[in-house]
């Protein structure tokens, strides 16, 4: 897949069937018509492409309301790549862009990358003001010669898979709730830090690492994990939160990984969540607390055989 961040000063070697958005999550939603989209691009022998934004368009226009991402820039670039998708535009959104009128957007559109084709979701808009509406999107492709493509939402439990709905679930701790919207287990990750050492001191050493703000995170409390550090996948359990117990500090995601007796500091660990198992709590003694971490431990064990590693 290629990956560009200038329209303007990039050569497009064939046609494109492309798709624009923020695609936050890259959820089942996205994932059909993603599917759907290259299966065309291939069928016509043209390129699959989208266009895609960063920062998300709500941190320039609302600043005042910073929403959290479901991915990274690097997480869908890799989960796009793993679909099949050749073209991966990168655009910087700014306010001059959000004030871009959509005609213009769409010209530059087919004239720098090539569309042919038009990709979107029924409630999908573009342009100044939200100008460029799918009527609209129709009538210019008349004028500019593409052909517009709407793709229809896959619904779940009676209600359309969206980022805003995962966000909430996450939120309530239903993270396999969330992993069945996403067609995944969602996943926070990032380098080890150093800590405090209680859970060696206790008898289960934890890999700890902090919260990003910007990211949407599960509720605080305990969870069966899957953990992977570099090419290897352990069973694990984690806790989201600050702990009570101790000094009810800085939020940080602590996951023992059952049976791993290395070393991970400062190494990059990927953690997803597969089960809710109970909120944080206090416990007035360690032993207390160690008493309900190794039953903590026993349940993920048991849960954790029965479900898909991925």
């Amino acid at each position: 897949m290629q990956v560009i961040s200038n329209m303007e000063q990039t050569k497009i070697e064939a046609d494109t069937v492309l798709t624009v958005g923020s695609f936050d999550g890259l959820h089942r939603g996205h994932q059909k018509l993603f599917r759907e989209l290259i299966a065309r691009a291939k069928t016509r022998g043209v390129l699959s492409a989208a266009v895609t934004f960063y920062p998300h368009p709500r941190v320039v226009l609302h600043p005042d309301v910073q929403p959290t991402y479901l991915t990274t820039d690097n997480e869908r670039a890799r989960i796009l790549k793993g679909l099949g998708l050749d073209l991966l535009v990168l655009i910087a959104f700014t306010r001059e862009l959000a004030a871009t009128p959509a005609e213009d957007f769409v010209r530059q559109l087919v004239q720098e990358l090539r569309m042919r084709e038009l990709w979107v979701g029924p409630g999908f808009a573009l342009g100044r003001g939200r100008e460029g509406q799918i009527p609209a999107l129709s009538r210019l492709g008349e004028t500019l010669g593409y052909a517009l493509h709407t793709v229809a939402p896959i619904y779940d439990e009676g209600e359309p898979i969206s980022s805003t709905r995962i966000r909430r679930l996450l939120a309530n701790g239903q993270v396999a709730d969330a992993a069945r919207l996403l067609g995944r287990y969602y996943a926070l990750s990032g380098a080890v830090l150093h800590g405090a050492q209680r859970g060696r001191q206790l008898g289960f050493r934890t890999a700890n690492l902090r919260v990003p703000v910007e990211r949407a995170s599960p509720a605080d409390g305990v969870y069966a994990v899957w953990a992977i550090a570099g090419d290897e996948r352990h069973p694990g359990v984690a806790n989201i939160g600050i702990r009570p117990s101790f000094d009810a500090g800085e939020r940080l995601l602590e996951t023992h990984l059952i049976g791993f007796e290395g070393d991970l500091y400062g190494r990059h660990l990927r953690v997803e969540f597969v089960r809710h198992l109970r909120g944080e709590q206090r416990f007035e003694s360690a032993e207390a607390l160690t008493a309900q971490v190794q039953e903590d431990i026993r349940v993920a064990t048991r849960l954790l055989v029965q479900v898909p590693t991925e």
